[in-house]
């Protein structure tokens, strides 16, 4: 009989990841790991086993019905296995209410979040919805408007799936992505004084939700984006019928195909403004802050998932006589991959802990600043980086990762969407240029050096991209070309070198406690990559190739 190749296969996902447990073990008090770890092994193992059933079955995709078959509009969407069952899993572990409780404290979010990442890849991007909503709690508790909070929060919090709700961000139109300032979604207000929206948002992957947040304009109000007001609404009656909502169809997108993403109209669908009637964008940036980071947690999952395939792969293929993983340029790639992936680990949750102290008052004002730095530059950087090891983990099973019964080119289908989604990289690139504004780089270098053993002398190079940093600031000046021009390299300098602190305190941490040397292999592989990726503008150049675009 001939050769068959078995397939790589997943153990329990908590179980099987060093980088989790160590990161929790140095992380959290020992009673809360204590207190969580069945639901983080119950998460592991549904992980692995969803996998299992992922390359046995085929796949499944939303389908949208827009009439019945007496001539009704109805406007149903059928969702996945995966998502019909995303309630149930979402409130049972807690996987919103979670960041919100006060059973942990400032520990919350690190708690939340390691649920998340245990979780994602086997949601089939469940979590989007998730995500918005988690931010959509978070924005209306900032509001202050006691109503909506009591209206909807207790439902975006639930851990009862027959009270679950979902919430959508509803913000793109045609005229604009991340430049919301022409959004034509128009705001009128009725003689009854009930506010209806008008308009067509044209990506919206929450419409299976109950509720939404979304940015419109009241009538006569004047041009701009400090002219749009935030709104809340509820998409469905009593009866759940659509209310001033109209489906127009699902997108035929490249990757999270299982997740319904639509186009809409607004036909006088009753809403509510959340706050006064304008500044609606940054009455909505706790949505984004949240959602971002949802994005890098999410991005870490599919690394790590990758990984996991790879490895596993790696011991069971041979090839010359050996394993792969016997392969010394075979075992060199997964290492570098790895590193990448521990380094970008450390830096997310780092914000994830930021966040925490945050939410529960705890955080110093340097604290706060360093968190409205950190949050774009990890989400910026781990988007890139997902694709970068998806593709590489295709290439690592040869031509089987080619094939899709093996589900693995979903993984780098899916992975795109990490770099677009919540602020493409160059978007997000110059949000972290303007959240330096007022503090400039301070507090992020106060706390990279508290990162490092002042003792220790082998750190040189995670300082000397700091320094550099902070020398292509002060020499750009107010030059604000040089500045936008080089913001995607300062943005990937920044969130290298810090994560390359972060990774250092662990390492030191886990060869000290339990003689672990696998972070400290991870560090040094990092580092041999390179921190620094500032870009010097030269305007001339710069025309002279973008123009070379557009002969």
């Amino acid at each position: 009989m001939s050769f068959v190749q078995s397939a790589p296969e997943l153990e329990n996902q908590f179980h099987a990841d060093r980088v989790l447990r160590g990161y929790l073990a140095r992380a959290l008090p020992a009673p809360m790991r204590a207190a969580i770890e069945a639901d983080l092994e119950a998460l592991g193992q549904h992980a692995a086993d969803a996998w299992a059933e992922r390359v046995r079955t085929p796949r499944s995709e939303p389908a949208f019905t827009p009439w019945d078959a007496w001539g009704n509009r109805v406007d149903r969407i059928a969702l996945t296995p995966a998502w019909r069952e995303g309630a149930g899993i979402a409130t049972r572990y807690g996987l919103i209410a979670a960041g919100h409780e006060d059973a942990w404290g400032e520990h919350a979010r690190t708690h939340q979040f390691a649920l998340v990442y245990l979780y994602h890849v086997a949601s089939e991007f469940y979590t989007c919805p998730l995500a918005m909503t988690d931010g959509a709690a978070t924005a209306l508790k900032a509001s202050g408007n006691a109503a909506l909070i009591e209206r909807a929060v207790p439902h975006f919090l639930s851990r009862d799936p027959a009270a679950f709700w979902l919430s959508g961000q509803w913000m793109t139109e045609t005229v604009g992505g991340s430049d919301v300032g022409h959004s034509e979604t128009e705001a009128r207000r009725g003689a009854d004084g009930q506010w209806r929206l008008y308009g067509r948002k044209w990506f919206t992957s929450a419409v299976v939700g109950e509720a939404a947040l979304t940015l419109a304009r009241p009538q006569g109000a004047g041009a701009g984006a400090a002219a749009l007001a935030m709104f809340y609404l509820e998409t469905r009656d009593a009866d759940g019928r659509w209310q001033g909502v109209r489906i127009d169809r699902l997108k035929d997108k490249l990757g999270t195909r299982e997740l319904p993403t639509a186009e809409l109209h607004l036909d006088g669908a009753p809403a509510t403004p959340v706050g006064e009637l304008g500044h609606g964008v940054r009455m909505i940036t706790p949505v984004l802050n949240i959602t971002r980071l949802w994005n890098a947690v999410c991005a870490l999952a599919t690394m790590r998932r990758c990984l996991a395939l790879a490895r596993d792969y790696a011991h069971r293929r041979s090839a010359f006589g050996r394993t792969l993983l016997e392969q010394p340029l075979h075992a060199d790639t997964l290492a570098g991959m790895q590193a990448e992936f521990e380094a970008a680990f450390h830096l997310v949750f780092h914000v994830a802990e930021l966040l925490g102290r945050a939410q529960s008052g705890a955080a110093t004002r340097d604290e706060e600043a360093l968190l409205r730095l950190l949050t774009p530059l990890a989400k910026l950087w781990t988007g890139k980086l997902a694709v970068e090891i998806a593709s590489e983990a295709i290439e690592a099973f040869g031509g089987m990762g080619y094939l899709e019964d093996t589900g693995l080119p979903q993984l780098l289908r899916d992975a795109q969407v990490y770099p677009i989604w919540e602020g493409t990289t160059n978007v997000l690139s110059l949000d972290a240029l303007r959240a330096l504004d007022g503090h400039g780089l301070a507090p992020w270098r106060h706390a990279l050096d508290a990162l490092l053993d002042p003792t220790a002398a082998d750190h040189a190079d995670i300082r000397a991209a700091a320094d550099d940093a902070e020398a292509w600031l002060r020499a750009c000046g107010d030059d604000r070309i040089a500045l936008q021009a080089g913001a995607r390299g300062l943005a990937l300098t920044l969130a290298r070198s810090f994560a390359a602190a972060l990774l250092a305190r662990h390492a030191a941490w886990a060869l000290a406690v339990h003689a672990d040397r696998h972070p400290h292999a991870a560090l040094q592989r990092f580092r041999a990559h390179g921190l620094q990726r500032l870009h010097r503008h030269d305007p001339d150049d710069a025309a002279t190739l973008a123009a070379d675009l557009h002969p």
